[in-house]
């Protein structure tokens, strides 16, 4: 298995080279030169198997520099016991083939962990195979969960620094503790005053800029994300889906050849592009529907084929949703494109210099064949969080809830009723003053004490991660401004090379 970049197909590298380095140097992204595929007998091989067994099976197609025996053992040493389910993933039947996909039984209570708990042992990997004796320092922009997730997945890794930068108003206040108390010996975290596009942006800047990379080189270290940027982030996370077709034939929910549509609450667009490699593999999904907030820039460049950052940023109860640059869309289009990296190089050109471009006639029918897409506001956030749990006593979260939203606005224009597999990306506690709100209101001001208030109202159990933030040691209070230099300088500061 091979890698190139989305804006220079002459790049051809292996697994460990594009997981260890993160982003090609042109600021193109990682893509497979091809996608393995699945039959129907390779995917009912896997129903009987462990989630870890199944991911080893599957990601040794992806990892073709990896021996068996090194998968293996990233497998084993991430869906461990560090989840607090045997299932690692579970799916949950919610009725008239309605099914979550639930990603938040790991340490940090989202998504995220499925793919940043095993990212730290395939980095190791990767960078004994590409650069041994160097250190590698993990820069990452978080919306919230990638943050925490990234922290907590390299914490204390060998010859591994990680630097997470986070929008100083944009993350819920349970997301802010969890990152500005982690422990760790080689972690590093600093708020900028702006939202995650701008974080985002001073992060791809210092990844390409020579002045910084040479300085680091200097002091025997290199840069590599944990952001989806990174393949070494987007591959674990097409297990999870396959995995999922797998549990519904198990429960005899679905036979086998069966279709059926994945919804996924979408920010950066790693989550659901992962359901579209799972497509491709030849998984049989039949629609792939993207949920997005009040900030509907992915709702909207699917409808028009027009990919438009010139509007307001909202801040929503979806905070880790609140993104107007998603970067893995780049994938998405050079795939759609015919691989064409020098119409994907200029289109990316066009975001960064006009913030807005349009697609080919070609690339946007395939989009309308594939994707179907919507949005939800607070308000309606708010009232499917509150029907869910009067209706099936089931508690989501605010993005989950997004997706809910848009998928039965989906399905009630549509009359499709294809069974689904919706994934639920963060355990609802993380959200817990919104989620209160929605069943009726907070008493409680602490965020400790709401969510008492929480498990007093609905019987879900705190999440033994987040039960004892409250008594955690605050470790990081930096701020610092949204432009380059000052992102510059942070890092310098923190890898003690100011």
């Amino acid at each position: 298995m091979r890698y190139t970049s989305t804006r220079n197909n002459k790049t051809d590298v292996t697994a460990a080279k594009a997981i260890a380095t993160g982003i090609s140097p042109e600021g193109g992204l990682y893509v497979p030169t091809e996608l393995p595929i699945l039959s129907a007998t390779a995917i009912q091989e896997l129903v009987p198997l462990s989630y870890k067994e199944r991911a080893a099976r599957i990601l040794s197609r992806f990892l073709g520099d990896f021996t068996v025996e090194e998968t293996t053992a990233c497998c084993e040493a991430a869906y461990g016991d560090r989840f607090d389910t045997p299932a690692v993933a579970p799916v949950v039947d919610l009725g008239e083939g309605r099914h979550i996909l639930e990603l938040w039984h790991g340490p940090t209570c989202a998504f995220k962990d499925m793919a940043l708990q095993i990212l730290p042992h395939l980095m190791r990997v990767s960078v004994q195979k590409t650069a041994p004796g160097q250190k590698i320092v993990i820069l990452v922009a978080t919306s919230g969960d990638t943050g925490k997730a990234a922290l907590e997945g390299f914490r204390d890794a060998p010859d591994t620094r990680i630097l997470v930068f986070y929008p100083v108003d944009g993350v819920s206040e349970m997301q802010r503790l969890q990152m500005i108390t982690q422990e760790g010996d080689n972690v590093g975290v600093c708020a900028i005053r702006g939202n995650f596009d701008d974080a985002q942006t001073g992060v791809k800047a210092l990844f390409t800029d020579d002045e910084v990379i040479s300085a680091l080189e200097k002091n025997g270290m290199r840069f590599s994300s944990a952001n989806s940027i990174n393949w070494g982030r987007l591959v674990p996370q097409i297990v999870y889906y396959i995995s999922s077709y797998c549990d519904l034939l198990a429960a005899g929910s679905i036979a086998m050849g069966d279709p059926i549509n994945v919804v996924v609450p979408t920010g950066n667009f790693g989550n659901i592009l992962a359901a579209y490699y799972a497509k491709r593999m030849g998984l049989p999904i039949a629609k792939l529907i993207c949920a997005s907030n009040k900030n509907r820039v992915l709702t909207d460049f699917f409808e028009t084929g027009v990919y438009d950052c010139n509007r307001p940023f909202y801040t929503t109860t979806s905070p880790s949703m609140d993104i107007l640059v998603s970067s893995n869309l780049e994938r998405l289009l050079y795939h759609l494109s015919g691989e064409n990296s020098e119409e994907i190089a200029g289109l990316m050109a066009g975001l960064k210099n006009d913030r807005k471009y349009a697609v080919s006639p070609a690339v946007k029918a395939q989009m309308d064949n594939l994707f179907a897409a919507g949005s939800a506001d607070d308000a309606l956030v708010e009232e499917t969080i509150q029907q869910v749990y009067t209706d099936k006593g089931y508690l989501l979260d605010t993005h989950t809830a997004v997706a809910v939203a848009v998928y039965e606005d989906y399905r009630a224009k549509t009359g499709d009723t294809t069974p689904t597999v919706i994934a639920s990306t963060a355990n609802p506690y993380k959200f817990t003053p919104s989620i209160l709100a929605a069943l009726g209101g907070a008493e409680a001001e602490k965020p400790y004490d709401q969510m008492q208030e929480l498990q007093a109202k609905t019987g879900w159990a705190i999440p033994a991660p987040l039960a004892g933030l409250n008594v955690k040691e605050i470790r990081f209070t930096d701020v610092c401004g949204n432009d380059t230099a000052s992102m510059q300088q942070t890092v310098y500061r923190l890898l003690d090379m100011a």
